[in-house]
Formats: C-alpha cells, sequence, structure tokens
C-alpha cells in the first residue's frame, strides 16, 4: 500500500493507493483554519496541518479498513512558497505565511530592485521574484519580528515541513525548492549570494535543508509516528514536492506537449519541459519539475475563491449558484468583472481589488454577476495560458483538476474560452496521487527494481473520458469577443497592455 498527503490551504487529504489494483482504496481529509489580517496578511499554524493529516491518516485507514502493516511508502505534497521558520528545538518561531500572503509585495519590490529588475531577476534565478515566494517572507520576518529572525535554525516550506515531522530530515527537492525565490532554475542549486541578500544575518549553508533528487527518499519513518499509526519502521518517505508538481505527476503531465490546470483556490497552469523553457512570458514562473524536468507554471490568485465570494453574497449553494450561471447568456448581457479579491499575481497585481463593469439598470442581476464572476476566473486562466508561449500554443488537450472542474458548465465554458479539449482524470485528487505515485518510485528504485514514473503514470493516471468537452463554435466565437473585452480592461483598469493580439 502506498500514502499520498496533500497538504493544501483549506485541508488536508490522504489517499491510500492499492499497486495490486491499480486504485485508490481508501481517503480521509481534515480541514484547517486560514487566519487573514490587514494589508493581505494570510497565515497558518503549522500544528493544525499535523493534526489535520493524523485526523486524516486516521480516517482514510478506517474507511478503507487498512492494515497500517501493509503500507510500504508514503508522499507528501504541499502548498508551495509557505515560509516554516523553526528554531533550534524544531518548532516553528512563528506562523506559516502562505503563498497567498501579499502583505509582503512592498518587500518583493524591493527584492527585484535590488537585483536589477526583471532582467536581473532571469538572470540570476530563471525567473521573477513575486509577491507569494518565501523570499519576500524572510525579508518581512527580518524587518517585522528581528528577535524570532535572529533564532531561525531552519527555513522549511510546507511539504519539507510534512517531510520533517515524519522523519526528523531536513531536507527539500528542486521542484518546492524552486518556488522559493533563492533557488537558481537554471542550475537547480541554491543561490548563496541572493539568499545572503535577503538574510545577510543567517548562513545558507546552516539554515537551508539539504536538496535530494525527487528519486530519493526522504528519510525514514520515525518510530514515534510509526507506533502512532501502527506502521512498520521500515516505511520510506519519498521527496515529496509542491502542490503543483505533484499534480503534473497525478495527472501524467511528465513528457511533453501537456499541460495541467488546477482549477481551485487559486487556478495554475503549467507544462512539461526537458529543459529549461526558454520562450515564455517573463511572468511564468520557470520551475524545476519533481521528475528531473522543468515545470512552467503561470498561477492566478481567484478561481473558485471569487465565485466562492460571491456565491455567499448572494446566499447561494453550490448547485443554486450553478444554476444562476446556467441562467445567463454568454457573456452576462455585457457585464464584466476582474475577480482580483485577493489581489493577483499574473498579472503581478498584488494590491489589485475586484471591480465590476458594464453594469447597467437592465443587466445588473445575481445571474449575470454569477456568471461574469465564472467568466472573469476563466478569462485569467487563458491569459495564464497565452503566457506560456509555444507550450500552451501547441496543446490539443488539457487535463484540469480541482473543484471548478467537477462543474460540466465550467468545463464547457473553459473549452470554448480556450479553444481546446479539456478533460478530467478519474482521480480528482490529483496532488494526493501524484504523491503516492512518486512514493511508488522512489520505493521501487530502493527496493532495486527496474521502475520509471512514466510507467507507474501510465497504469494509475486513468481519464474519466466522461468528462471530455470539446470547444463548441458558437461559445469560441462570443469569447474571443468576450476575452478581446477583458483584456482591454485589464489596460484601461491596471495598465497591463493588451499586446499585438489576442487569438
Amino acid at each position: 500500500m502506498l500514502v499520498g498527503v496533500d497538504c493544501g490551504t483549506q485541508s488536508t487529504k490522504v489517499v491510500i493507493l492499492d499497486p495490486a489494483l491499480g486504485r485508490i482504496v481508501a481517503q480521509g481529509q481534515r480541514s484547517h483554519e486560514l487566519h487573514e489580517g490587514a494589508n493581505g496578511r494570510r497565515e497558518q499554524d503549522p500544528a493544525d496541518w499535523i493534526r489535520a493529516l493524523e485526523g486524516a491518516f486516521d480516517d482514510a485507514l478506517a474507511a478503507g479498513q487498512i492494515d497500517p502493516q501493509h503500507i510500504q511508502a508514503i508522499g507528501i505534497s504541499g502548498q508551495q512558497h509557505g515560509m516554516v521558520a523553526l528554531g533550534a528545538d524544531g518548532m516553528p518561531l512563528y506562523p506559516a505565511k502562505l503563498w497567498c500572503d501579499t502583505e509582503t509585495s512592498e518587500h518583493n519590490a524591493a527584492l527585484i530592485e535590488a537585483l536589477g529588475g526583471e532582467r536581473g531577476c532571469l538572470d540570476a534565478l530563471g525567473l521573477v521574484l513575486q509577491t507569494g515566494y518565501t523570499a519576500s517572507k524572510v525579508a518581512w520576518l527580518r524587518e517585522q519580528h528581528p528577535e524570532l529572525y535572529q533564532q531561525i535554525a531552519t527555513l522549511l516550506l510546507p511539504h519539507d515541513y510534512l517531510n520533517f515531522w515524519l522523519t526528523g530530515e531536513r531536507v527539500t527537492e528542486r521542484g518546492d525548492a524552486s518556488g522559493t525565490g533563492y533557488f537558481d532554475t537554471r542550475r537547480q542549486q541554491w543561490h548563496q549570494e541572493i539568499f545572503h541578500l535577503i538574510a545577510p544575518e543567517l548562513d545558507a549553508r546552516r539554515v537551508l535543508p539539504r536538496i535530494i533528487e525527487s528519486h530519493a527518499p526522504a528519510g525514514r519513518i520515525r518510530s514515534e509516528i510509526a507506533a502512532r499509526f501502527g506502521l512498520r519502521e521500515d516505511v520510506i518517505v519519498s521527496s515529496g514536492g509542491g502542490d503543483n508538481m505533484m499534480s503534473a505527476i497525478g495527472t501524467g503531465n511528465i513528457a511533453p506537449g501537456r499541460v495541467t490546470l488546477s482549477m481551485g483556490t487559486s487556478g495554475t497552469v503549467c507544462a512539461w519541459s526537458t529543459d529549461y523553457p526558454d520562450g515564455c512570458d517573463s511572468q511564468v514562473a520557470s520551475f524545476s519539475s519533481s521528475d528531473g524536468g522543468w515545470l512552467p507554471l503561470v498561477c492566478t490568485m481567484n478561481v473558485t475563491s471569487a465565485t466562492t465570494r460571491v456565491r455567499e453574497m448572494f446566499d447561494l449553494d453550490i448547485t443554486a449558484f450553478s444554476a444562476q450561471v446556467a441562467s445567463s447568456p454568454r457573456g452576462a448581457q455585457g457585464v464584466q468583472v476582474l475577480p482580483f479579491f485577493n489581489g493577483e499575481r499574473v498579472p503581478m497585481l498584488p494590491r489589485a481589488e475586484a471591480s465590476f463593469h458594464g453594469l447597467d439598470s437592465r443587466n445588473t442581476t445575481p445571474a449575470n454577476l454569477c456568471r461574469a464572476t465564472m467568466e472573469g476566473a476563466s478569462y485569467g486562466l487563458r491569459y495564464a495560458l497565452e503566457c506560456l508561449g509555444p507550450l500552451g500554443a501547441n496543446a490539443r488537450q488539457i487535463r484540469v483538476v480541482g473543484g471548478g472542474a467537477k462543474s460540466p458548465l465550467w468545463r464547457q465554458m473553459l473549452a470554448d474560452i480556450l479553444n481546446v479539449e479539456v478533460v478530467c482524470p478519474q482521480v480528482s485528487e490529483a496532488a494526493a496521487l501524484g504523491a503516492a505515485i512518486q512514493a511508488a518510485w522512489c520505493l521501487g528504485l530502493q527496493q532495486g527494481n527496474e521502475v520509471t514514473l512514466n510507467g507507474l503514470c501510465e497504469r494509475w493516471v486513468i481519464l474519466d473520458l466522461s468528462t471530455r468537452t470539446l470547444p463548441e463554435a458558437a461559445g469560441v466565437a462570443d469569447y474571443r469577443s468576450g476575452y478581446t473585452r477583458y483584456r482591454t480592461l485589464l489596460e484601461e483598469v491596471h495598465g497591463i497592455a493588451v499586446g499585438a493580439t489576442v487569438d
């Protein structure tokens, strides 16, 4: 048996995969609290992640009536970029600042300037620093809480922290590390000089975790944790990775020509590349993958988070919200939304606010506002896909995951806006599945077997053909016009140039 864990923003999910059956046989899930404050502060207590992992693991074992002695390996997926600063005792010094925290936008701007602007960032790191990355969080802690900053013994990412709890080892892998802002994505190693610029009092060789290969184990499970769950003490914990990297594995996006689109709280669009992805827009995060390649990725901050805000504003459940969207025509009778409730990462607008446009006495209805919000979030995903350049333009199928992907209406909207086929994998928890598959890869190699990640994905990543959605000509035409207006609004309201073409 193999276990995959995904620690996300809203909850931690655990899946148990039976290799003999080739499918997930048990699942568990526990939520954790998000603490929001002024200036875009968004934090969580890492202890909540542990409690959620324990509860979800217990639930999965009970739901599947699994003998824990049959479990051989565990893989961890975690929300990217979060800063977990540990003291010498291995305990967090401060709540984890999350990927969606925008309180550090001024610190990020200062770091970009210190590195010589966008060009300097690309030359040094292979990507442009974003407010969500870990780097500006470290700079913020240094300024705001110098007494805690001085006590830092280790800086970990959320998935690294869970691996540390499971194994006692302070390690990371290149995929998640590439989203810190002090990792050289071309050379695939820590950038010591940039880390010194961010945290001059800290020794990078002491506080940054050791980088291991994606197919290598983070370690073996600690005896206390084995006893807690009734596991054998030889259980391997794989390197794990960021949730986007694990979702790529969990959707089979480990070869050229494939694109994964996640429609969760945020939206991510990523494509796999054998080499460092030259030719993408500078807004693309040229992350490493968690399988030895690269995973150029674009993140938008407002997908289901945007639709949820509007849904709750009208006191609608998901079914009622979908009915409202369906009752409004394409284009929402002229209503358009820039749904930047959480600011925005791409385009880089960390302090942006949501705005509604085209409202008049006839079209200001709940149905139009609901549909326009869903369309606005989807236009943001098209903007993201276009940023990938040839990697996005050459896509012939996009594999979609996340809560939004469960909606047939939204899948059709997305297929029309992107003008490409979309389809869902059978397993919707792609990050947790990817973590379990990576754990199988690691375990097989440790046992001396000739196992490949591609072979494992071919066996266990199965598409749900009932969700296959093709673009409709009328929708493509309507949304081409709608997207043109969306880009015009981006320019008028936020100064984001339309560019030569939007086709």
